[in-house]
């Protein structure tokens, strides 16, 4: 069996990862610029890596603290 972990991750496997609503997460890739924006044909995907899901979760950490 291959147990590799994959390399990116969808914009709904990375909102279900780091507990934030898909828009929630689309609002803060594009304020950071963290993301790789796919495309074939007419549809398009946002794609992560772990390492850009680690600044989203500091990003929102921050943001929530500067919130509330």
């Amino acid at each position: 069996m291959d147990h590799q972990i994959p390399k990116y991750v969808t914009r709904a496997r990375a909102a279900y990862l780091l507990g934030l609503p898909t828009d929630e997460l689309t609002r803060i890739s594009h304020e950071t610029g963290v993301g790789h924006l796919e495309r074939a044909g007419n549809d398009e995907e946002l794609f992560f890596t772990y390492e850009e899901l680690q600044q989203i979760c500091v990003f929102a950490t921050q943001e929530h603290a500067l919130t509330h």
